[in-house]
């Protein structure tokens, strides 16, 4: 397989291993690892695996240290793995499928839980099948699971002009105003291993309306489409979608991530300067 793989990672020796074993099943053509100047045995790990490029980047950043390992790569296809990500025999072998069926630059994959713990997991996985695993065209993508042709790097590129708390949405939006290249979401679902509570929810939904309050002050003609994402489709259209198709446990989960969000994007904008 031509295919080049990219792991970004920082402290990630609790999840690493299992990533790459489950890479590595699939052979791709070779893998490259970015390490963000990592205090733990992350690289030790890493070094365990034969053939793997390790990059050591330091007083980086993950947008960056994306850019780096897509420019160390060799073929002109690189897929974005991040170390929660669990894949099976022959998952990029179908990603790869989806790019060719649906003509895209860049495919996403969809997403399925690797082990549910507690209710929040289940709700999350729950939302997923009502906004992420459905498959065709997009005007946003996520950064991972996915797999990208290199010429989309002539037009956008992840570097300093990119918001580094949600690197996704600001290269996606960048990407949209190129008519000529498409992207979206593949039939494929990758697993994804979390083992988070109501808290840790909480926090990553802060950290993420950081990400969102940061794209709007770089973008502020988005900014009424952000709020109204955050405000409107997160906790009503989302949750009637959820209650219609009896998807019940997505109803609070999406509540929260828009109220989360919102409120870590009113946090950006009062504390910055």
């Amino acid at each position: 397989m031509k295919l080049s793989v990219v792991v970004c990672v920082r402290n990630e020796e609790k999840r690493l291993r299992e990533c790459l074993e489950s890479v590595y099943q699939n052979n791709p053509d070779e893998v490259i690892l970015v390490d963000g100047d990592s205090a733990d045995g992350t690289l030790a790990i890493a070094r365990e695996f034969p053939g793997i490029q390790i990059i050591e980047s330091k007083n980086s950043s993950l947008p960056r240290d994306r850019q780096k390992g897509i420019d160390a790569a060799k073929n002109a296809l690189v897929a974005m793995v991040d170390a929660d990500h669990r894949l099976r025999v022959d998952d990029l072998e179908s990603l790869l499928r989806d790019m060719h069926e649906f003509n895209f630059d860049i495919v996403q994959s969809g997403l399925v839980s690797h082990v549910i713990h507690g209710f929040w997991d289940a709700a999350e996985e729950a939302s997923w099948e009502l906004t992420q695993n459905i498959p065709g065209r997009r005007n946003m993508v996520g950064v991972a699971p996915a797999i990208f042709n290199k010429r989309v790097f002539s037009f956008a590129r992840f570097d300093d002009h990119i918001t580094a708390t949600i690197e996704d949405t600001d290269f996606a939006y960048r990407l949209s105003k190129f008519p000529e290249l498409r992207f979206g979401v593949g039939r494929t679902k990758i697993r994804q291993y979390h083992f988070a509570d109501f808290s840790t929810y909480v926090k990553k939904f802060l950290w993420y309306g950081k990400g969102d309050g940061e794209f709007c002050r770089k973008h502020p003609e988005r900014a009424v489409s952000m709020l109204f994402h955050l405000l409107i489709r997160y906790p009503f259209i989302h949750s009637w979608t959820a209650l219609r198709k009896g998807c019940f446990r997505a109803i609070p989960f999406f509540a929260l991530q828009g109220g989360m969000r919102f409120l870590g994007l009113v946090k950006y904008f009062i504390t910055a300067r």
